[in-house]
């Protein structure tokens, strides 16, 4: 069983943005999580990290989560900068730093449905690929449910598919945590991400932002080839999420440029 957590615990003042620091809004925003036996992972992160898993019906799974949004308003924190739309889709696992304690993702890498790639994947050598992103969403405004959910990405590198629906019936449901918040704080609260750069080399980067106010949802349909191709979630699995998490709009503060860590 997981720990409790509690958001009180983790959400903190935000660090004053500098420099190149980005300011985001995240619409559409969906979390979509699988949970498959551990030994999935073996080999994909260095020795440095652990899987952060759960207990489930007597099996260890690890999590791994497809997130889905649209950049709005993304530009800078500090200075005047022009703003930029965009499709984005980021494929992470859920960790921890055995040097730190610090529990964070494994970034796989994102798409993005922009010109403005060029800058993380050249300059930053991010795991950052081009894709052409499309959102078709209609969100109840009196419910605050998506009546309507879709997205595709056309890409060479992770080609994907999902659609969602919401309705007042949807509850939490967190199977290997002891409470709901527990769950959510591990879901949705990680600031820290570890990746391989395009050259081999280990980054890192990190996010803030407050607690998101994501409600639940059912996943209709749903083809992510990258957790297909890579042998962690078969197609037949993907049907059957952990869990489905959507807010339709949030901030986020970016903090740039990544780190290199060697």
């Amino acid at each position: 069983m997981q720990e409790f957590r509690k958001f009180e615990d983790c959400v903190t003042e935000r660090p004053k943005p500098k420099g190149i620091d980005v300011l985001c809004g995240l619409k559409h925003f969906a979390i979509i999580t699988y949970a498959v036996p551990a030994d999935r992972f073996s080999g994909v992160f260095p020795d440095r990290f652990q899987l952060d898993t759960i207990q489930v019906d007597g099996q260890t799974l690890g999590l791994i989560s497809v997130v889905p949004f649209v950049d709005v308003d993304f530009t800078s924190a500090v200075l005047p900068f022009p703003k930029f739309t965009m499709g984005q889709t980021n494929y992470r696992i859920y960790i921890i730093d055995k040097k730190t304690g610090e529990r964070c993702v494994w970034f796989l890498g994102t798409t993005l449905d922009s010109w403005t790639l060029l800058v993380p994947r050249y300059l930053w050598n991010l795991p950052w690929h081009a894709g052409k992103v499309r959102f078709d969403c209609r969100l109840n405004k009196c419910t605050g449910l998506y009546e309507k959910y879709e997205m595709t990405t056309e890409s060479e590198w992770a080609e994907a598919a999902v659609e969602l629906s919401q309705s007042e019936e949807d509850t939490f449901d967190f199977p290997g945590f002891p409470d709901s918040e527990s769950a959510l704080v591990y879901l949705t609260h990680p600031l820290a991400g570890f990746y391989y750069r395009r050259d081999g080399k280990l980054g890192t980067y990190r996010v803030w932002h407050k607690e998101l106010q994501v409600k639940p949802a059912t996943l209709k349909s749903a083809k992510f080839r990258l957790l297909s191709n890579l042998g962690i979630v078969s197609e037949s699995e993907q049907r059957t999420p952990y869990s489905v998490l959507i807010e339709p709009l949030n901030e986020f503060t970016i903090y740039l440029p990544p780190t290199v860590l060697g």
